[in-house]
């Protein structure tokens, strides 16, 4: 045996047929499933298309590069447009026709979500029946809107896999993608993950070789995006979905489990290092982003994502994501900045106890930068559970009355009445359009 292969090795031809065969299984063994590898999007003169292999992409709408500079949110598309962004991102069809049409008179484009059901919501994609209704109740949405002008891709689901083991899920999501090139080839799909869930991003890019793009919801964890999302198999480009504050799921948290929220002023800071150590820092796989929210949400607080007021004032955050869409400092008129709140001269993370019937002094400490004067408004308001906000339309709690005095300066005295877990706000406009955020949380015992 071993004389028989030493004289086959012996013959050239031979020998070069042995490695030929030793390296192809190397291939196959390291590559595992083709979509683990980079992906090739060649041009073909659709209206939006991804062009680009090994690592390096570009999406052209109308033939022309489109970097994304996009806001998550259903408000405020004048707003977008006028600081330089180009792109709305919705996650649902509700109100498809009418965000659609305004994004397309202030010159925007749209990633239209198209909403699926979800495990931890009760949908079970081990029903045949349920998914085979879910599929054909998209097919008529995307009939319904492939061709309007405003459509940049679709968005196929979001955070699907959260809380579920079922891979199922992503078998349905390739085919929706597959149906979808079928009836709409000029638009690219993609679906939404939070973070880098490096086993679910490794069974998308093995189970849905017909999505287009891999899209990520990021916050505070989005400083190690880039670098873990190069440990998956997905080679693909990806897009920024949401990013913004640091989110209530990864703050700091007092001892009765209140998350801390950053001032608006810490948000805006926040949101532009992160948008330049990775959106700006991979432009060869990353096609753009979508601050998230661009408007008024209650998510845990009222102004937890808020880039806005209830009435449209606009926070610092605003003005760093406008800078950064235009590559420069064009807004005059700057936001207050604010840098902190205490009460009883303690900060959040110090645990703030108060007793009922006691009076506590809270201070706020801020400035705007031209020199305005500034009007304050505070109120407290009862802890709510944090949910998520995609799943449960929140409300915000009603304001409790009759324990705030009368404010003096940047200072409110406040004396609780009941026990339980509650929130100082403070609100801080300049009288041209801009305001400034911050909360306390405190335990009455």
């Amino acid at each position: 045996m071993s004389l028989s292969l030493n004289k086959t090795l012996m013959h050239p031809y031979r020998t070069l047929q042995l490695l030929t065969l030793f390296i192809a299984l190397l291939c196959l063994q390291s590559c595992g499933s083709g979509n683990a590898t980079d992906r090739t999007y060649a041009a073909k003169g659709r209206t939006v298309e991804l062009v680009g292999s090994n690592g390096n992409y570009t999406l052209y709408r109308h033939g022309k590069p489109y970097f994304i500079k996009g806001a998550a949110g259903y408000d405020h598309f004048d707003k977008v447009k006028a600081y330089g962004g180009n792109s709305i991102r919705v996650w649902h069809t509700e109100d498809a026709g009418r965000v659609l049409d305004e994004a397309h008179k202030n010159g925007l484009t749209v990633t239209l979500g198209l909403w699926l059901g979800r495990e931890r919501e009760g949908f079970n994609y081990y029903d045949r029946e349920s998914v085979a209704q879910q599929k054909a109740e998209i097919r008529k949405l995307v009939l319904q809107y492939k061709d309007h002008p405003a459509l940049l891709m679709w968005g196929i689901g979001n955070e699907l896999y959260a809380e579920s083991a079922n891979v199922k899920v992503w078998d349905a999501v390739n085919e929706i993608a597959e149906m979808i090139h079928q009836l709409d080839p000029n638009h690219p799909t993609t679906t939404t993950v939070m973070n880098v869930p490096l086993k679910d991003i490794n069974l998308i890019s093995k189970r849905c070789p017909a999505l287009d793009v891999l899209s990520i919801n990021s916050f505070g964890a989005m400083h190690t995006l880039r670098e873990e999302l190069a440990q998956s198999s997905w080679k693909g480009p990806y897009i920024i979905s949401e990013f913004g504050a640091r989110g209530y799921w990864e703050a700091f948290y007092t001892e009765w489990l209140a998350p801390i929220e950053q001032t608006s002023s810490e948000k805006a800071t926040f949101s532009r290092e992160r948008y330049e150590r990775t959106v700006l820092a991979d432009t060869a796989r990353c096609l753009g982003s979508y601050v998230f929210m661009w408007g008024n949400k209650q998510e845990t607080t009222p102004t937890w994502f808020s880039m806005f007021s209830e009435k449209g004032e606009e926070t610092q955050q605003v003005h760093e994501i406008a800078e950064l869409w235009q590559g420069k400092d064009s807004l005059k008129n700057e936001a207050p900045y604010i840098a902190y709140l205490t009460l009883n001269d303690k900060h959040a993370k110090d645990n703030v106890y108060l007793s009922p019937g006691k009076t506590a002094t809270a201070s706020v400490y801020a400035f705007d930068p031209e020199g305005k004067p500034l009007r304050l408004h505070w109120e407290v308001l009862p802890e709510s559970k944090p949910e998520d906000g995609n799943a449960a339309k929140e409300k915000k709690p009603a304001v409790v009355a009759g324990v705030l005095g009368k404010p003096t300066g940047h200072k409110i005295t406040l004396t609780p009445q009941q026990q339980g877990a509650y929130r100082l706000f403070v609100y801080i406009y300049d009288g041209d359009n801009n305001v400034a955020t911050a909360n306390i949380p405190y335990f009455v015992k």
